[in-house]
């Protein structure tokens, strides 16, 4: 399985953005898809996911400005941003994993990033 992230770029405070992520290769059932970052010097944080019925969860730091979806068919993840901030600067990781359970996935394939960077 591979994982395609793509879609960062520069932005300016309170513009939006949008990443996608592309799973190729052996893909399976109940599969669940989801989102981390990482900012220079932090630990990885988690941003959202989305599971293969489309419950989806977020982060609090971001829950009320991003939005997440999936086309179960073209395998694709979509991570809409909104209102971004400078904090939201990090590089932006996509992974695929297996639905364990409620709002739990258990991660097996990583992306390799996307760079987000928020400044005016």
């Amino acid at each position: 399985v591979q994982l395609q992230a793509s879609g960062g770029g520069l932005v300016e405070p309170g513009g939006s953005l949008r990443l996608t992520c592309i799973a190729s290769g052996r893909t399976f059932s109940r599969q669940g898809m989801g989102w981390f970052r990482q900012a220079p010097g932090k630990e990885r944080e988690f941003v959202a996911q989305i599971s293969w019925t489309g419950d989806a969860t977020f982060g609090d730091s971001v829950k009320d400005r991003f939005g997440i979806s999936r086309d179960v068919v073209k395998n694709t993840m979509y991570l809409q941003m909104y209102s971004l901030k400078p904090e939201d600067t990090a590089v932006y990781y996509c992974g695929l994993g297996r639905v364990v359970g409620p709002g739990r996935i258990e991660y097996d394939y990583w992306g390799q990033g996307t760079l987000v960077t928020v400044s005016s």
